[in-house]
């Protein structure tokens, strides 16, 4: 079993993005952070992702309302951003308050600056198989990681555990693209899939982004099988120590495989690198 460190690729893919920003000769490519409320697992991701982009020189741009915001409100700040020129990419941290449409919200962010690639237009895109749109952080970053890892797709059946629009439905469609390191034979199941133990054990790269801890056990991975984590749950054990762990029950699976992710410390990381590349990628187009 090989464990894929996706601390050290991501810390790779951050050194050229610093060493690209560094010989730029006009201004730094800028991205602006929306939140709405005080959730704190939403202040504590922002606050990753802005250290990550202050280490490799993107500036940031806060901007922070109280929950009960006007969607209206949400939306005209959206338009503000769009229009201006120093902001690259435009992020919209998730989950939002129940009175305000994500999907609306998607709609609003300008396609150029949609680095988040959650915008219908570039979803639209990497359906197509059209190469120039943005593609969402953490299906790009799980095929970054098979691609640093020299796992093969080519023909081979991937199995994704979990249909969301932010991994399971997007990262479908990236790895059964006709395109380099991907071509790959895909399922998707969920919670509501018959024969879904079945299905995942003829996986030959298991892909678990479902959100339910250690859901993903030995008895359901192919001996030998690429293992991907996307979950991150919190939990706490019998002693009362709070734990992050992944969809996959590591201890049990990780003996089985060929590949497998840590949690924390295997997509995370990732994420947040396509993250910057994305803005870095909007910036270029912009700035010649």
């Amino acid at each position: 079993m090989k464990l894929i460190d996706g601390i050290s690729i991501a810390k790779t893919i951050q050194e050229r993005i610093k060493s690209s920003i560094a010989k730029l000769q006009k201004r730094p490519p800028g991205l602006a952070f929306i939140r709405v409320g005080d959730n704190p697992a939403s202040h504590s991701y922002i606050r990753m992702k802005k250290k990550r982009c202050q280490e490799v020189g993107i500036v940031s741009f806060d901007v922070e309302f109280p929950s009960h915001v006007s969607e209206a409100q949400v939306v005209l700040e959206i338009k503000r951003l769009n229009l201006d020129s120093a902001v690259n990419g435009i992020l919209v941290q998730l989950p939002l308050p129940e009175h305000i449409n994500p999907f609306l919200i998607m709609q609003m962010i300008d396609p150029e600056k949609d680095v988040d690639g959650f915008n219908p237009f570039n979803m639209g895109k990497l359906l197509l198989g059209e190469r120039d749109g943005f593609i969402p952080c953490t299906p790009q970053g799980i095929h970054v990681l098979l691609t640093q890892s020299q796992i093969p797709l080519l023909g081979k059946h991937v199995v994704i555990v979990g249909r969301s629009n932010i991994v399971g439905k997007p990262l479908a469609a990236l790895l059964m693209q006709k395109a380099p390191h991907c071509n790959a034979t895909v399922t998707l199941v969920h919670s509501f899939s018959e024969k879904l133990e079945e299905i995942c054990k003829q996986a030959d790269v298991l892909i678990a982004a479902i959100g339910k801890p250690a859901f993903i056990k030995k008895n359901m991975v192919k001996p030998h099988a690429a293992v991907i984590d996307v979950g991150i749950n919190h939990i706490i054990n019998d002693q009362g120590e709070k734990r992050i762990v992944g969809d996959v029950a590591f201890d049990e699976v990780a003996p089985n495989c060929s590949y497998i992710t840590p949690v924390p410390g295997g997509v995370g990381p990732m994420t947040i690198s396509m993250l910057l590349a994305n803005t870095l990628l909007s910036y270029q187009k912009k700035i010649k």
